[in-house]
């Protein structure tokens, strides 16, 4: 009976340690297939809209990228891949009849990653609300509540495994959807440079 448990013990201590099969090298995650936080900031100037105003907005904005959602994956290495982004937006209207804006947005991110997955274009839409501090002016937004949309296409460079920087031209659009009339919308179109961290 001692001799039978001492066997057991024997096979239990060799089957832990090891020596029955090589370590399996951990997988390496692309940068798509983890999820990111990013900051941007840069300046917007007035392209359009009915506001008399010259506006021009220094945005701070704070972003979350998901893991890729759906995309094409090519032999010598590059991928084409969607993924989704959600951001919170604190405008500082430098010049304009407003002084601050806050807002929110959701939309798609495209990106097409080169085959060492050391950089990527992107290009990325989307749409939201938000609050201005509205001044009752002519020629300035008509109320607090707005309704924004915005486009963005940009290139991004990867430093290291977890972080990297992007510039992208923007344009974003404020109105209140004809809540009030006028309804002097604002566009406006500028350049943005960011940071990423991916998790």
């Amino acid at each position: 009976m001692i001799r039978l448990l001492s066997c057991i013990v024997c096979a239990l201590v060799v089957s832990t340690t090891g020596f029955s099969k090589s370590p399996v090298a951990p997988v390496e995650l692309k940068p798509w297939d983890k999820g990111a936080i990013e900051f941007e900031t840069g300046m917007l100037w007035k392209v359009g809209g009915d506001t008399t105003f010259n506006y021009r907005i220094i945005p701070f904005i704070v972003s979350w990228r998901t893991p890729e959602w759906f995309g094409m994956h090519f032999r010598n290495g590059s991928a084409l891949v969607v993924r989704q982004k959600f951001s919170a937006m604190a405008n500082y209207i430098e010049t304009g009849s407003e002084n601050r804006y806050l807002g929110l947005s959701g939309g798609g991110v495209i990106e097409w990653w080169n085959p060492s997955a050391t950089w990527n274009i992107f290009g990325s839409a989307g749409g939201g609300v938000g609050w201005i501090d509205a001044q009752s002016a002519p020629g300035g937004q008509g109320q607090d509540f707005t309704l924004n949309w915005y486009s963005q296409l940009g290139i991004s460079h990867t430093l290291t495994q977890d972080w990297s920087v992007n510039a992208s031209a923007m344009f974003q659009h404020m109105s209140n959807g004809g809540q009030t009339n006028p309804n002097p919308g604002l566009n406006a179109l500028g350049i943005l440079i960011g940071v990423r961290r991916s998790f």
